[in-house]
């Protein structure tokens, strides 16, 4: 008898299915202790989703410097904006079970 856990059984189905995992940005930039509190919040869910960083101190990202410098932490999912300063467990639980149902 072979056991799955929930999360190797999702993996299996994704990569025989094609289903892409959604994307997760955190704008960030160096330090931030609330980021790093927010990256260990996330760690129960990382198989979920892909992990991008934007760091916005970069000279390249100038444009999110002066959109969130005073927000950091600031999340977006699959490019549009989820939640800010702290994370949202169960709402980001919810948007990616939603992300789940409408690729399968």
């Amino acid at each position: 008898m072979f056991l799955f856990s929930r999360r190797a059984a999702l993996q299996l189905h994704r990569r025989y299915h094609g289903n892409t995992l959604p994307t997760l940005t955190l704008f960030t930039k160096d330090p931030c202790p609330l980021c790093d509190e927010a990256k260990e919040a996330l760690q129960p869910l990382r198989h979920r989703f892909v992990f991008q960083q934007v760091d916005i101190s970069r000279p390249e990202n100038r444009s999110w410097f002066d959109r969130y410098r005073w927000d950091i932490p600031v999340f977006h999912l699959n490019g549009q904006f989820v939640m800010k300063h702290r994370v949202d467990v169960a709402l980001l639980d919810k948007l990616l079970q939603d992300a789940e149902t409408q690729k399968t």
